[in-house]
């Protein structure tokens, strides 16, 4: 059984909470490592080395830090084999998806790194004579971020990256579900030469050190990706400081299927989005809203594609499509919400259940639910597994009105062949991102955001960068 220390100043510390936590794999269930439960000591130290560390490092030319960078990116393409294994042990997505993202991951710094060159201020007329107005980007000092499951690896990059590039340090808490990963990165990151101090990596739980990091006046920004529950515990601890928050929160991503869709692209991108990543992820399709001319057609392709899928224990069957839930709590989450809904009047197209799945890990059949209501609770609250539910509608008025009938507004979609339809739905669907005739996935140069409850702020190209700086304004009178 592996063990992990924290990484503080660029070494990897012991800690009071050594051992404290227990990480599985859930697949098995079995415990793979041992992680610390991080204390206040931990935390103020990883913060007085990061505040140490950030002020020389702000003072490096920029081109210099998004170097230093690209050193990390280039060992993370050296050890792809080695840090894919070691998420999949402990989150359980395929390989595949494991080994892509890693290589993401890296081309996310490197794409970070080339804003180096690229951060600009700004030059404003004034209205008296002989004074200048300049608008400087500035560091914010100490970015804490605090990550999530689903995608563990590229969410250290995804908060590392900017935040450096910008002249900031970091201190980072991994899920306590998934912080191997994590501290295998600070290993590269300590190969790489990355000054001691500027990247800090501590675990433990969201309601110890988490929260203790949210609560800390030693920090600029935090920035979270995961539940809108614990977001909203976050923003309730950094008003302590009026700290700036950056949140991603959950997602209920809806799918209009209208009648000239083309019905097989949209069952393929749509099936994609349910099963990737066991169908934990928060901007993939969560409710389906099909044209009552194709409803029939859609549903049965889409139930028969479903029926498809495999799952299993990815270590040990790499033809997989797909692995457990994160863990019993997810699992049992979304076996409730299935039965609730067929007990509402749901009809179970094809899974419904955990039956019929080898193996002892936390495994859910894919499933497709048909007959749904707008009004149930399958179709209003996030699900998180490999269902798709599925709710037949008269036209795009009555769509859009379901689809913007929401707490969340982070990623939708829509499949349609008219030009003037998809521009409409551009127009009048509220979300953050909207997806027309392909997957619900990100680039890394778009920017990554969402509104109401899933979210405030963003990550991922220019505006992602600029939420790690902040503007000074300078009156020169000549």
């Amino acid at each position: 059984m592996k063990t992990y220390q924290n990484f503080i100043n660029g070494d990897f510390a012991r800690s009071e909470g050594d051992g404290g936590l227990e990480v599985t794999n859930p697949s098995t269930g079995e415990i793979v490592s041992r992680v610390p439960e991080s204390t206040e000591e931990d935390l103020a130290r990883a913060l007085e080395a990061a505040e140490t560390a950030q002020v020389e490092w702000a003072k490096r030319p920029p081109i210099e830090r998004a170097n230093a960078l690209r050193e990390v990116s280039k060992l993370l393409r050296e050890n792809v084999d080695h840090l894919a294994r070691v998420i999949v042990e402990e989150q359980g997505k395929v390989l595949g998806l494991a080994e892509v993202e890693v290589t993401f991951t890296a081309d996310y710094i490197d794409y970070m790194a080339e804003w180096a060159r690229r951060i600009e201020g700004e030059i404003i007329p004034s209205d008296r004579q002989g004074e200048s107005i300049f608008l400087f980007r500035q560091p914010i000092g100490v970015v804490g971020g605090i990550l999530p499951w689903n995608f563990p690896f590229f969410l250290v990059a995804r908060k590392m990256a900017p935040a450096l590039v910008c002249g900031n340090a970091i201190v980072l808490k991994p899920s306590e579900e998934t912080p191997n990963n994590a501290f295998e990165f600070c290993k590269l990151i300590q190969e790489a030469g990355l000054p001691a101090g500027l990247v800090n990596v501590l675990s433990g739980s969201g309601a110890g050190v988490g929260k203790a990091l949210a609560e800390s006046d030693r920090i600029g920004m935090i920035s979270f990706t995961g539940s809108v529950e614990t977001g909203s515990k976050i923003m309730a601890s950094a008003a302590k400081n009026i700290t700036k928050v950056n949140l991603e929160l959950g997602g209920k991503a809806p799918a209009i299927v209208l009648h000239d869709a083309d019905i097989d692209l949209a069952v393929t991108a749509i099936k994609s989005s349910r099963i990737i990543n066991s169908g934990q992820v928060c901007n993939c399709v969560e409710r389906i809203y099909v044209h009552e001319k194709v409803a029939d057609e859609f549903t049965e392709k889409l139930s028969k594609a479903m029926a498809e899928a495999r799952c299993g224990d990815p270590l040990k069957d790499t033809t997989v499509d797909y692995g457990p839930m994160i863990n019993r709590q997810g699992f049992e989450k979304v076996d409730a919400m299935v039965k609730t809904a067929l007990s509402e009047g749901a009809q179970a197209c094809t899974g419904g259940s955990r039956e019929n799945v080898e193996g002892d890990g936390y495994f859910f059949q894919p499933t497709v639910l048909s007959q749904c209501k707008h009004e149930m609770e399958i179709i209003r609250k996030e699900i998180f597994g490999p269902v798709a539910p599925v709710v037949t509608v008269a036209d795009l008025d009555e769509a859009i009105a379901c689809a913007n009938d929401s707490d969340y507004g982070l990623t939708s979609s829509i499949y349609t062949r008219d030009l003037r339809t998809a521009m409409r739905a551009c127009h009048e669907i509220r979300f953050g991102e909207t997806y027309i005739n392909r997957e619900n996935f990100e680039a890394i140069q778009g920017y990554h955001a969402g509104c109401r409850k899933s979210g405030i702020g963003g990550a991922d190209g220019k505006h992602g960068l600029y939420e790690n700086l902040q503007t000074h304004i300078v009156y020169l009178q000549n």
